[in-house]
């Protein structure tokens, strides 16, 4: 079985991080693939080191017509039995497949989609994957066919992290830490993290991620006078030491589809606070797995990290009932399989 793997994503982000992580371990599995990307040097560097030399193409604009003749052109070289496209860019670039005709060299086009994205562009695709069962019940209320729609969850590696040395980030050992994982972008609502963690002092936060918000939130933590107990991190690849360091993790989100920080947070054993939009308010069962707190609402925010904090019963319970979550439902070898499974019934249909 030969898989073809399609990706145009950004610089960072949660999507771009799991299709790293998938590619390599179904590469580990023993799956034959070939990865077409945009060129980015960390994602195509992490991808070598594991035995994978990824193909690249720009997937510009409309008028990209370089990238089209690429697609073709390693579709022809590679002939795979299944093409996987991830998100709207690389799904608009992907030749339409000769399957429903027979034609000699045709391939199933699958999309995994990790949001409430628009289904015109998928209108060529065979069969389409949700990373939530949320966002399967959005594609069949939308008019895709439910047999043709699936749930395939993500995974988090299990590896446990090593703690980081705080003096090193200038943070006091016995302080309370809390930490933030995620791209700066007002989505993700770090400026309600801030806001929060004003109102919850002798604490110190971590933000690991990079963005177009970062120098409106360092202002922003200026102004609520928190600049000397706030780190801004950066884009890490060590979110597992980072969660390991920390004692709260906290997802702020206004729009999270899945929520994949929260797995993180849980496979490190770590008590999770978060906004309960769509993906986390999903994952978590407050005050059993996690607190949950209304979007947007700082306050509130402040208050269930304050109880935590206050609580050892509270914080003990839900980061013992994250991690069971965790190994029950989104350890790598299960989500593999799950995979694998999918790709050999799809060439059965």
């Amino acid at each position: 079985m030969r898989v073809l793997q399609a990706m145009a994503g950004a610089p960072y982000g949660g999507a771009e991080a799991f299709f790293t992580r998938l590619v390599i371990a179904l590469h580990q599995a023993g799956l034959e693939q070939r990865v077409l990307m945009r060129p980015n040097e960390a994602r195509e560097t992490i991808l070598q080191d594991n035995g994978i030399r990824p193909m690249l193409a720009r997937f510009g604009g409309a008028l990209d017509i370089t990238t089209r003749y690429t697609f073709k052109s390693q579709i022809k070289d590679f002939k795979p039995d299944i093409v996987m496209t991830w998100m709207n860019r690389a799904t608009h670039f992907c030749p339409s497949t000769g399957a429903k005709g027979g034609e000699k060299g045709s391939f199933v086009h699958i999309a995994r989609l990790g949001g409430y994205y628009d289904l015109k562009y998928y209108k060529s695709c065979d069969h389409l994957i949700g990373n939530t069962e949320d966002i399967v019940q959005y594609l069949t209320q939308s008019g895709w066919p439910q047999e043709r729609a699936h749930y395939l969850p993500n995974f988090v590696a299990g590896k446990q992290g090593k703690p980081i040395d705080r003096g090193k980030l200038y943070t006091p050992k016995n302080t309370t830490l809390i930490l933030g994982l995620g791209r700066l972008h007002p989505n993700k609502a770090f400026d309600t993290l801030l806001e929060a963690v004003s109102r919850v002092p002798n604490t110190y936060l971590w933000i690991a991620g990079e963005g177009p918000e970062r120098e409106k939130l360092e202002s922003l933590a200026e102004k609520l006078a928190i600049k000397p107990r706030v780190r801004f991190l950066g884009w890490r690849e060590d979110a597992a030491d980072l969660l390991a360091t920390c004692d709260i993790f906290v997802c702020p989100s206004r729009h999270e589809p899945l929520g994949n920080v929260v797995i993180e947070a849980w496979a490190q054993s770590k008590p999770v606070v978060a906004a309960d939009g769509l993906g986390p308010g999903t994952l978590i069962e407050h005050m059993e797995t996690g607190l949950l707190v209304p979007v947007d609402d700082a306050p509130m925010m402040g208050r269930a990290i304050r109880h935590v904090i206050e609580n050892d019963d509270v914080r003990e319970r839900i980061a013992r009932q994250g991690n069971d979550v965790y190994q029950e439902h989104f350890m790598e070898s299960q989500v593999v399989d799950k995979y694998m499974s999918f790709f050999e019934e799809r060439l059965k249909d």
